[in-house]
């Protein structure tokens, strides 16, 4: 599947998008692209707070526009922060997982990944997913 991704296209969306980051605390700078199963390529930037711990991370804007078109299942990620490669931290990965599965990828030092790489064990692993609201 990587061969059908345009990484070339992700990277220059995602370093497109973060020029519109809301920074001010940080000067960090951040922007994401994603490609989405249907072909769209959607796009996320942080969103500092002056309480760093509600500050929006790009990949939540990726999940946030995800939702907010239609939804969908992500494909692939690249992300960048102040112009060079980043890699989602653990709270990003996990919502990544729940929109994108095990086999996801995300552009990690130039190389295609598979989000189970990144996060070994997701919580909860999708296999041992119970719906809140059934019964059994």
């Amino acid at each position: 599947m990587s061969a059908q991704i345009n990484w070339n296209l992700l990277r220059t969306t995602a370093l497109a998008v973060a020029n519109n980051a809301y920074a001010p605390y940080s000067k960090f700078r951040v922007g994401a692209a994603a490609l989405v199963d249907d072909g769209r390529i959607i796009t996320g930037c942080n969103v500092e707070n002056a309480s760093y711990g509600l500050t929006l991370c790009a990949e939540c804007g990726i999940i946030s526009e995800l939702a907010r078109s239609g939804g969908g299942r992500l494909i692939a990620l690249c992300t960048v922060g102040n112009d060079q490669p980043v890699t989602p931290c653990g709270r990003c990965r996990q919502l990544l997982w729940e929109h994108g599965g095990a086999n996801m990828l995300l552009e990690v030092n130039g190389s295609p990944r598979k989000l189970s790489e990144m996060l070994p064990v997701a919580f909860p692993e999708e296999s041992n997913f119970v719906n809140p609201e059934s019964k059994s």
